[in-house]
């Protein structure tokens, strides 16, 4: 009996390690092909991050399908989630990178406006913290923080605001290379390209893909040139808004209608010999990128349209509203290069059996303004602006799907990803890691408010000095400051436009009090101690 009990232990023994051989030998064989499997047994999920300008909800059709269609952007939501309360924390376009990169309010990181700042690349960042934790770091497309990019093992950047054709781009090595083609397609390329055949097979990664669109001045790609010339865009309620009670409002530089404020060249096209605006220069410049063939193609389609727009001598409304369907239209055209990009992203992390392994994440710098109270831009803490459009789709261990109705800000991307990654969040990040709602999860305790502030004034199209909060319960208090003190309180459930100005109407008293506690909550667990010295001038009692 001792000899058996000794001889069947060893047989097992030896049986079990075969199996572990054979198991391996099957991995080797189709590993390649079930790498989710692996990232999510490893908690090692990659990251593609896209992040697009100026690219608002009300021109992305899972959000609002109104105006156009975009069904790659969509799919992300339908195989995945969306957030139907997502916010920055500053509409701008370099400070709102400053947070995403950093998990951190504006006046923390540093960089607060882009007339001034200059990101400090010294600074722990997200990406140098994944980097650390092994993780492959790249980033393709738009930077405008100034600084040289740091934390990153590979980078290739459009300088400033970058071209839409034939643009440059900034390599590794200091070198400047203009690229031939459209600045979308060349930035998915080169983003693609670095997932083929530059990274590290052996490691996780995360990818920024930065675009340029679908920032001012909305240049088409010229197979879509054409696109959208047969719709008619409504016009939205609130276009001729009076700004009434909303002195902040009134004196903004950004209302369609204005020549000065959207330029009839630059932004419309309405270009003729000798026709000279103060943008005049940066559109010739711009649209003087082109080829001899596609310039003559280009000038053709426009020079058509600015022969009519002359020959009917338009003024009032009818230039306002004609100067809308032109913006409407060439925003719309840049937007569906826009989503066949994206397209081409998905397919590629498809076809290279990376899709369900990786967490894809679609968002913009900020909200903006499609007509909504006449304008154009963003910067305001108003709800165009403010939100801006999330969808993830996720990789397989995250269960989510669906819209997600939580608060969630630009300032919890940071946290997110180095949670995902099984990267400690550094404790002085402002924001809060997603992960516990992508995992299918609503946490009682999760943020009820939150906080909001913009910096860049005097400056380009004149938005004053503000901060905020808002609520998980429809309600938004605002302060104007600098040359001006002004707060403003909406309630947001029977006024979603925000038109109506309730500060200091009878019977405000209560939640004006409320707001205001939170605010200063808010200013003190982000330490904005600026802040807090200009509430003064609150009369809420």
């Amino acid at each position: 009996m001792g000899g058996r009990a000794i001889l069947f232990p060893t047989i097992f023994f030896f049986y079990h390690i075969r199996c572990i051989i054979m198991d391996r030998r099957n991995i080797l064989l189709w590993a390649s092909a079930v790498p989710a499997a692996i990232a999510s047994a490893q908690g090692r999920y990659n990251v593609v991050y896209i992040m697009t300008d100026d690219h608002t909800a009300q021109m992305m059709s899972c959000y609002d399908n109104r105006f156009v269609k975009t069904p790659n952007l969509d799919r992300i939501a339908a195989d995945g989630v969306k957030f139907v309360n997502s916010y920055v924390a500053n509409s701008l376009s370099g400070p709102s990178r400053a947070c995403m990169l950093t998990g951190k309010h504006s006046h923390k990181n540093g960089f607060t406006n882009n007339e001034h700042g200059i990101f400090d690349g010294s600074q722990q960042t997200m990406p140098k913290l994944m980097r650390k934790a092994g993780y492959q770091t790249a980033l393709v497309g738009k930077w405008h923080l100034v600084s040289e990019p740091t934390g990153f093992d590979y980078y290739n950047i459009v300088p400033g605001q970058g071209d839409y054709y034939n643009p440059d781009f900034i390599t590794m090595k200091g070198d400047t290379v203009r690229e031939d083609g459209y600045v979308t397609n060349i930035i998915t390329d080169k983003a693609i390209d670095w997932m083929e055949n530059k990274r590290d097979r052996a490691k996780p990664f995360i990818l920024f893909i930065h675009h340029k669109a679908c920032h001012r001045c909305w240049l088409p790609e010229m197979k879509y040139i054409r696109e959208y010339e047969d719709r008619t865009f409504a016009l939205p309620e609130t276009f001729y808004d009076d700004y009434e009670g909303r002195p902040a409002a009134a004196a903004q530089e950004m209302e369609i209608g204005n020549n000065i404020h959207m330029d009839i060249v630059y932004d419309t096209k309405m270009y003729s010999p000798g026709k000279q605006t103060r943008l005049t220069d940066s559109y010739l410049s711009m649209i003087g990128r082109l080829n001899s063939r596609d310039r003559a193609d280009y000038d053709y389609f426009y020079d058509s349209l600015t022969t009519d727009f002359e020959r009917r001598n338009l003024s009032g409304k009818e230039l306002a509203e004609f100067k809308y369907q032109r913006y409407m239209r060439d925003y719309a055209k840049v937007l569906k290069s826009l989503d066949d990009n994206v397209g081409r992203t998905l397919k590629y992390l498809e076809e290279s059996n990376l899709l369900d392994s990786t967490l894809v994440v679609y968002t913009s710098d900020q909200g903006f303004y499609m007509g909504e109270h006449g304008w154009f831009d963003k910067r305001f803490m108003y709800e165009e602006s403010y939100s801006t459009p999330l969808v993830m789709r996720l990789p397989d261990g995250l269960n989510a799907r669906g819209d997600i109705r939580e608060m969630v800000q630009n300032i919890d991307y940071a946290p997110t990803f180095l949670d995902i990654a099984g990267v400690p969040v550094p404790e002085d990040m402002h924001g809060v890691s997603l992960l516990p709602l992508l995992e299918g999860k609503h946490p009682k305790n999760w943020r009820k408010s939150l906080y909001y502030h913009f910096y860049e004034y005097p400056a380009e199209h004149s938005v004053k000095r503000h901060y905020g909060v808002s609520t998980a319960d429809g309600w938004k208090l605002i302060h104007f400051y600098d040359d001006i003190d002004h707060w403003e309180l909406y309630d947001l459930n029977n006024d979603p436009q925000e038109l109506h100005n309730m500060y200091a109407r009878p019977g405000m008293e209560k939640i004006t009090k409320r707001l205001m506690k939170e605010l200063v909550k808010l200013q003190k667990e982000y330490d904005d101690q600026d802040a807090l010295k200009l509430n003064d001038s609150f009369k809420g009692e």
